[in-house]
């Protein structure tokens, strides 16, 4: 028995469309897809930096963010905003190294204030 042909090209069809956001063009996937997270490397950048920031600030490397803020040549008020994310809660910052936050979840919303206690994050990240 002769083994039957194996066509040279295969179609496939992937319902998608494509959105403009922030001057940006974005696939967008129907409705209950599977979505596979990016992770954002300016958030993980930030996380790794405010953390950094502490254990120097708590070693007594350096004894105030002035201080600190100078040495790393930039704003205060920006490394204390930086800063803030080391009270995020352990889940939204893993979340956030592995890819899997909330959409909209970015730099700059979490530079904005955010509550203090965890339960009050969750709701308001929506993690």
């Amino acid at each position: 028995m002769k083994p039957a042909a194996t066509p040279d090209t295969i179609t496939l069809r992937v319902p998608f469309r494509v959105v403009k956001r922030g001057g940006r063009k974005e696939v967008q996937l129907p409705p209950g897809a599977p979505v596979q997270r990016k992770t954002d490397n300016t958030l993980i950048k930030a996380l790794a930096r405010a953390f950094r920031w502490k254990k120097m600030l708590e070693s007594g490397e350096f004894t105030t963010i002035n201080e600190l803020a100078e040495h790393e040549g930039i704003a205060p008020s920006y490394m204390t905003r930086v800063m803030r994310l080391t009270l995020l809660a352990p889940d939204i910052v893993e979340a956030i190294l592995d890819g899997r936050q909330v959409p909209g979840i970015n730099m700059s919303r979490l530079l904005d204030p955010f509550p203090l206690e965890w339960v009050e994050q969750r709701k308001q990240i929506r993690l």
